[in-house]
């Protein structure tokens, strides 16, 4: 079983044991809490996995449970993980809460001797939430959910349109430090924010030569040939989604 591992002055994580192509290493759980606070919010409790929940259990009293996104890897523990802390969960979607009342955009949470601010980042999947921890260090840092990886890129799950909102709302948040739910800690929220910008301009660039060369009634599937004609079977449906909310954006970019 992985350790706790510190993360940044108020963050800890706990990697969960579901490494795959999706997920990349695992799914990374966060502890957020003062080094004096009595009690630690947990962040994405993560898959099914009783040894996983034991441990993040185990590292103090948790007094509320954070969600950044619906999927299933971030979410599936959520109810057992509930009733073995006695925490209740929060999300976007109120079909996430276990307990408690749904999070709201620009909320300010005050938990585990700290302030936790909720930032509405759609666009990875349409409920998708960030968390600014304002005085975590001399930057500050966000947890980002799967809306910006540790490594590589995030798929489009949700509309473009907000994705893109979501990644100049973040890059206006400066250099803080990435906690991201799957891959390492970043350095730098702008500088990544920039550079995924730049990503899917390029990828969007390269959907509209597909479109002049296939026609601009070329289907997802055909699309996905020519522009992500390297990515592995096992992730292909993960590049339609992100094909089809491109050829989305480019139809209706408002």
């Amino acid at each position: 079983m992985p350790a706790i591992l510190r993360t940044s002055p108020l963050t800890r994580s706990l990697l969960a044991p579901n490494a795959g192509p999706m997920t990349l290493d695992g799914t990374n759980s966060y502890l957020i809490g003062a080094p004096d606070a009595p009690a630690l919010v947990v962040v994405d409790p993560g898959p099914l996995d009783e040894g996983h929940l034991v441990t993040l259990a185990a590292a103090g009293r948790v007094e509320l449970v954070l969600i950044t996104h619906r999927h299933a890897d971030h979410t599936a523990a959520s109810v057992q993980f509930a009733e073995l802390t006695g925490a209740p969960v929060r999300a976007f979607d109120p079909a996430f809460c276990v307990n408690g009342d749904p999070l709201t955009d620009g909320e300010l949470i005050a938990a585990a001797g700290t302030s936790v601010r909720v930032l509405a980042t759609p666009g990875h999947t349409d409920d998708s939430i960030c968390l600014h921890l304002p005085g975590d260090g001399a930057t500050g840092s966000v947890l980002t959910g799967d809306t910006i990886l540790g490594r590589g890129t995030s798929i489009i799950d949700g509309a473009l349109a907000d994705y893109l909102t979501s990644l100049e709302a973040l890059r206006a948040r400066g250099p803080a430090i990435v906690l991201p739910a799957h891959g390492p800690v970043l350095p730098d929220l702008a500088a990544i924010c920039s550079a995924y910008l730049a990503h899917r301009h390029e990828r969007l660039d390269q959907v509209r030569a597909a479109l002049d060369t296939l026609g601009s009634a070329a289907t997802v599937a055909q699309v996905t040939d020519v522009v992500y004609a390297q990515t592995d079977a096992a992730v292909r449906f993960a590049a339609e989604a992100s094909v089809r909310a491109q050829l989305a954006y480019l139809r209706d970019p408002l």
